[in-house]
């Protein structure tokens, strides 16, 4: 059994000696541990720095940014022989002890993903505003992905061999939220555990800015949520497209009714063009979902593709 822990790296010289120090040399029910660094177009001596430490593999990129350098992980260590993956930062935010915390039901059979649970409210050194703006995206993720997620943004978490050959990550900003959200819709078995956490070592690159994190984050959520629940989607906007224009539309026929119609015709039109739009908008759902099922097909296709080469 190969476990392989990954790490994501832009720029990180300075915090990735610490990070790798405190990574487990070896596991209970783990045969082979080793290494992995991406290298996200880091501009100093990080490619460097993780040689030195002893590091196994390295993937070198241009800078494409964190979902994409994830995603490369992911590849390169099923290309490495990995049985179970592990995404840890390389500011050693993570506790390298608790990784034994995620990779035990992984080995138990209970779970294919697991995430560690940061339990924001209680992270001292998180401000007031990022434990509410947290709670808060962890709500919506557990809406969008039917489940229970109490840390959607924390990237402390390990992958089956499987669960990585099936998952796919299509945002440009972050996998945390939009790989929920598919595992979600493919009912694939998760579990949260509670985690420990160091305290900060540099600012967040990826939440420069209040404004700009909720305006990422929304774009991410919204798109992975059409892509793998489009019937929902649609179906709640036509719903309620059609629900006003019928409610207008009874109000129209209660003035008409009673004699002053002709002064209400402004609501009839509306009422029309409200029913014209709910039902549109339901057909695209229709269509949407249709096409929903050609995408199960291609990921079927992609991930048979992807596990190929590795048998």
């Amino acid at each position: 059994m190969k476990l392989i822990i990954q790490i994501p790296c832009y720029n990180e010289a300075q915090t990735l000696p610490q990070t790798i120090a405190d990574l487990p040399r070896s596991l209970p029910g783990i045969d082979v541990v080793e290494y992995l660094v991406i290298d996200d177009g880091s501009a100093d001596k990080t490619v460097e720095v993780a040689k030195a430490c002893g590091v196994q593999h390295v993937v070198s990129l241009p800078h494409v940014g964190l979902a994409k350098a994830f995603a490369a992980g992911l590849d390169a260590s099923l290309q490495a022989g990995a049985d179970i993956i592990l995404n840890t930062d390389a500011d050693n935010q993570y506790v390298g002890e608790e990784i034994a915390k995620l990779v035990e039901p992984i080995l138990a059979g209970r779970a294919q993903i697991v995430v560690g649970d940061r339990e924001v409210h209680q992270v001292e050194h998180f401000s007031q505003n990022k434990r509410v703006l947290q709670r808060l995206g962890s709500w919506v993720i557990s809406q969008a992905a039917a489940m229970d997620v109490p840390d959607a943004t924390s990237g402390f978490r390990a992958y089956s061999r499987e669960a990585a050959l099936r998952t796919l990550v299509l945002s440009d900003y972050s996998y945390t939220l939009e790989t929920l959200i598919q595992a979600g819709a493919r009912r694939t078995a998760i579990e949260f555990v509670p985690i420990r956490t160091n305290a900060p070592t540099r600012p967040s690159r990826l939440m420069k800015g209040l404004p700009q994190y909720i305006r990422n984050s929304s774009i991410t959520i919204l798109r992975a949520y059409t892509l793998y629940r489009p019937l929902r989607v649609f179906l709640s906007i036509g719903a309620i497209s059609i629900g006003i224009g019928l409610l207008l539309g009874l109000r129209f026929l209660y003035f008409y009714l009673i004699g002053h119609g002709g002064g209400h015709v402004q609501s009839l039109i509306l009422t029309a063009v409200l029913l014209i739009v709910g039902f549109q908008v339901v057909l695209i759902g229709l269509l949407a979902d249709l096409a929903g099922f050609n995408r199960k097909i291609l990921e079927e296709i992609l991930y048979r593709l992807r596990k190929s080469p590795l048998e």
